[in-house]
């Protein structure tokens, strides 16, 4: 376990992974284009999802690379990585199950949402988020799932019309499992089991 804390807190990997993310960000919100060309201006800040989740994970890298921690944002991408990460692969099997097809970008966000999931957690052993961080990364996330299933501003994926109440359900279910997660890490911070990059 060692080794791999080794490799997450390596200088030159945490520049792979900010170049990674600054480009998977840059394609999710190309990904959102012409369902943001459609949305209301109020909407715009919490329609694209995916691409949202990894910029706050940008910003957390960033302080890795100057060798601090911005705790909102470590809550607001542990919590928007783990719930978004794990929908959209859920999304795209269903897809493929409900339809019998799915286009290569499918299997490419099944891949790249999957490492989303799970980089949100590795990374969760040098967060320094308090309660109030996670709190306010909670309303943030719950709040984003009022606009996507009650304002019906939710990712579109064809064929899955006929299940927005089922998927929106699920989804809450994401924001609440996301944000345990988060406090367990609340938590280890507290105990004073936590890693530094300093």
């Amino acid at each position: 376990m060692n080794l791999i804390y080794a490799i997450l807190a390596d200088r030159r990997f945490l520049w792979l992974l900010l170049i990674i993310n600054t480009l998977g960000t840059i394609y999710g919100y190309y990904w959102y284009e012409s369902q943001l060309a459609i949305t209301p201006s109020i909407f715009l800040p919490f329609v694209p999802d995916s691409p949202t989740a990894s910029l706050f994970f940008v910003f957390v890298l960033l302080a890795f690379l100057l060798r601090k921690n911005w705790p909102i944002f470590e809550a607001l991408a542990i919590i928007t990585l783990f719930k978004y990460g794990v929908w959209a692969v859920v999304m795209n099997i269903l897809t493929l199950i409900v339809t019998g097809d799915l286009p290569w970008q499918g299997y490419m966000l099944i891949a790249s949402h999957g490492a989303m999931a799970i980089q949100g957690i590795l990374y969760a052993p040098f967060y320094k988020m308090k309660l109030w961080h996670v709190l306010l990364a909670a309303v943030w996330t719950l709040h984003n799932d009022v606009i996507d299933y009650v304002f019906m501003q939710y990712p579109k994926y064809p064929g899955l019309e006929t299940f927005v109440k089922e998927i929106g359900y699920f989804t809450f279910w994401l924001s609440i499992i996301g944000s345990g997660i988060a406090l367990y890490f609340v938590n280890r911070f507290k105990q004073g089991k936590i890693r530094s990059f300093s």
